[in-house]
């Protein structure tokens, strides 16, 4: 039986950041994992520049209430819950992610959380574990689950190999670039398409 594992952010939808970036004019904000390898070292660069220009969570939040799901992504979701179970694995957060999966019909969620002080700014994040993303597929292998993969960035690849069947969608082409063994798919379409082969067994 197959479990689809999917990003969030970039996948279903716009990526967080970028947004913030555009709205508070703070450009370096604007690096996502698309660009920067090392997760923890691009958040604690974000944590810097939120502290610096005093953003809180009720400004990235509020942010967040102006986005709405990539066109087709509602369509695609509905589309795979005809065929298979859909966790939403991703490096975001409860306090960002809960209002997007909400539109997506609230597929399970798996994320980390933040820590905030008295006045609102974020002072910390709390990963759920080290790597969460490739832990979710090695405790879904060792339920007898086979596992389908999709991401597109840098802080996919370890679920993505992990993965029985690891695509990339969409990513950026520097992503694609250095993973040029794993499969790309561009569309909703294409990849209804990859992931019916692989329940179908002809992948």
């Amino acid at each position: 039986m197959y479990i689809v594992c999917s990003d969030l952010e970039g996948v279903f939808v716009p990526e967080v950041w970028v947004n913030v970036s555009q709205h508070s004019g703070i450009d370096e904000l604007k690096l996502t994992t698309r660009d920067i390898s090392d997760y923890n070292v691009l958040m604690r660069r974000r944590l810097e520049l939120l502290k610096k220009y005093g953003l809180t969570l009720r400004d990235v939040q509020n942010v967040i209430s102006l986005l709405k799901p990539l066109p087709g992504a509602v369509e695609f979701v509905d589309w795979l819950r005809t065929k298979t179970q859909l966790i939403v694995v991703t490096d975001s957060f409860t306090e960002f992610a809960e209002p997007l999966v909400r539109q997506l019909g609230r597929p399970t969620l798996l994320c980390h959380h933040l820590t905030t002080d008295k006045d609102g700014i974020i002072t910390d994040y709390n990963l759920r574990q080290e790597d969460a993303k490739r832990q979710v597929v090695d405790a879904l292998h060792s339920l007898n689950y086979k596992v389908i993969a999709i991401g597109d960035s840098y802080n996919d690849i370890s679920m993505l190999r992990k993965a029985d069947f690891g695509i990339l969608y969409n990513p950026p082409q520097n992503v694609a670039d250095e993973h040029l063994d794993l499969k790309v798919v561009n569309t909703y379409q294409s990849l209804k398409r990859m992931i019916t082969r692989i329940i179908d067994g002809e992948e």
